[in-house]
């Protein structure tokens, strides 16, 4: 087997220590250094830093619209290139040069939340099941048949951090399996994915950061739980810009306005929403680290209103 391995994020890491299992990866292709921390210096991705300390080569192109990075890509004479949130789009004519093809290993059960953040996605919508589905690779976004796939429970208070890394073993486990096939022969039957059902989990922004205390508590505190650990939930409570690192939703019959503080105490703060409350019980001050509601009051004596 030739095996050649695309990937940049530490999701996918996982991938590739489960590809490289035999010595059959020929090569990595990841993102270009980015600026990184406080001196901005170039930093590379976790998937380059696992390559190199396995001893394979590792190629960075912008693209692969140059004829160049396509010869490259060809000369390697792959029969298999696995794709784990690369992160560029990979057209036709790259995807025609490994012998099978491309598979990628895409962490939602397809075909909902195709798309850049299926793992949030899944979470701010109140899902409670997921997975991972090893695709053949086509020219649509994650639009291609699904090979192999496996789904995984979502846990209540689950976050996108949490989460993110059980996928990530759960992928390589499934792409593990995949390549045990094809090594033995047995090329897994591509399934049509089916037409209904399809969601897309856009990008997550920043922007999406902020609570909106008209919307519903249950809304809410998936979206808290989604955001952690980026790009983490924030809010105004009581006049003080904090983020949110845990709540959850309980009911309120206060019929109290959307923002208000109707309780403060070692149990959290309660903020009374569109429908319900959320309870705040872990939060970060501005410039400080993640504290419980009870270390908060300490330093906010005037919220002790329950």
């Amino acid at each position: 087997m030739r095996i050649v391995f695309a990937g940049t994020p530490e999701f996918a890491v996982p991938c590739l220590r489960a590809a490289a299992q035999r010595g059959e990866v020929v090569a990595v292709y990841t993102q270009p250094d980015r600026p990184a921390g406080r001196g901005r210096g170039l930093a590379p991705s976790p998937v380059k830093k696992e390559a190199l300390l396995r001893g394979i080569p590792v190629l960075q192109p912008e693209n692969f619209k140059a004829q160049v990075s396509k010869d490259a890509l060809r000369a390697l004479q792959p029969d298999v290139m696995i794709v784990v949130a690369y992160g560029l789009i990979l057209p036709q004519s790259v995807l025609d040069i490994p012998q099978y093809g491309c598979w990628n290993v895409h962490a939602s059960l397809l075909p909902r939340w195709r798309g850049a953040a299926p793992i949030q996605r899944a979470i701010e919508a109140g899902d409670t099941e997921t997975g991972i589905c090893l695709m053949q690779m086509e020219k649509g976004l994650d639009t291609g048949p699904v090979l192999l796939s496996q789904s995984l429970p979502i846990g209540a208070d689950e976050t996108g951090g949490q989460l993110h890394d059980r996928l990530a073993e759960l992928g390589a486990q499934v792409l593990r399996d995949g390549i045990g096939l094809l090594r033995a022969g047995i090329r897994p039957v591509p399934q049509r994915q089916p037409g209904v059902g399809v969601t897309y989990a856009h990008k997550l922004d920043k922007s999406e950061a902020r609570l909106d205390w008209s919307q519903p508590a249950r809304f809410l505190a998936n979206k808290v739980r989604a955001f952690n650990p980026w790009p983490m939930a924030e809010a105004v409570i009581a006049g003080e810009r904090v983020r949110v690192h845990g709540a959850v939703a309980i009911d309120d019959t206060s019929n109290a306005a959307p923002g208000t503080l109707l309780r403060a105490g070692r149990e959290g703060l309660d903020i009374a929403c569109g429908d319900g409350a959320l309870r705040v019980r872990v939060l970060q001050r501005e410039g400080g680290r993640a504290i419980t509601v009870a270390d908060f009051l300490n330093a906010r004596q005037d919220l002790r209103v329950a």
